[in-house]
């Protein structure tokens, strides 16, 4: 069974469906993609799974239960953790007190400081661990973004544009880590603008357009699919 159910899902702007009867499944051990063309429903359809947004139709079921109506705090301490497109890091802090007040947080909290200790070394921030947040370049303020939600110890994780602002090496090493994310037995959600990254990662992929999906499957065979091909254009 899936980790994270969505089916059904619509969200109504107005006369506007910014969402159109959405279905996503993400399982434990996969990263599953989320694309589509700007102004698609991706960050919308985020906003409905961690609770931020309310459905005007729909269900979201996370873990075999129905959270459609708790808030993101619920979640969360269901195990569920997300990024966001704009960085929510707190800027005066050092990078390591980001990933520590996150840790204290989660279920580990009286192990807070080992927690934020590996994550830095896992993600190879232990080098600039003392660097105030609001230092850094856009790719390693993301990650340290990333680290944060891992730090409540996730088993689904929502990442919205994580690789934005990241070099070649820096996105190379970001899908070495979502690949270890996955064998770890986190169910991963991933939209991104990288195709290379998405077509590389994903075990599978969902495309939105227009608020609705309209292809899902493994990467090779979105690649090819003419749907996707002209919605993509279209965008351009």
């Amino acid at each position: 069974m899936a980790l994270l159910e969505v089916s059904g899902v619509t969200v109504a702007f107005g006369g506007n469906r910014a969402l159109d009867g959405v279905g996503l499944n993400a399982e434990r051990g996969r990263v599953t993609g989320l694309i589509g063309p700007n102004g698609a429903g991706k960050s919308t359809l985020f906003d409905v799974v961690s609770g931020l947004r309310r459905p005007s139709a729909g269900r979201v079921v996370l873990g075999g239960r129905d959270v459609t109506r708790y808030g993101p705090a619920r979640r969360s301490r269901h195990g569920l953790a997300r990024t966001f497109q704009r960085l929510e890091l707190f800027g005066r802090l050092s990078v390591r007190d980001n990933l520590l007040v996150a840790a204290e947080l989660g279920p580990e909290r009286r192990r807070a400081a080992q927690v934020a200790d590996a994550l830095l070394n896992r993600l190879g921030l232990a080098g600039i661990a003392e660097s105030g947040a609001d230092t850094l370049p856009t790719g390693v303020a993301r990650l340290v973004e990333v680290g944060r939600a891992l730090a409540v110890r996730p088993g689904l994780l929502l990442l919205d544009e994580p690789a934005a602002g990241q070099d070649g090496d820096e996105t190379e090493r970001f899908a070495a880590l979502l690949r270890s994310l996955a064998e770890d037995g986190t169910a991963v959600v991933l939209v991104e603008h990288d195709m290379g990254l998405v077509m590389g990662v994903c075990d599978e992929v969902y495309v939105l357009d227009l608020g609705k999906v309209i292809a899902v499957g493994p990467p090779e065979v979105i690649r090819a699919d003419e749907t996707v091909l002209a919605a993509y254009l279209g965008d351009a």
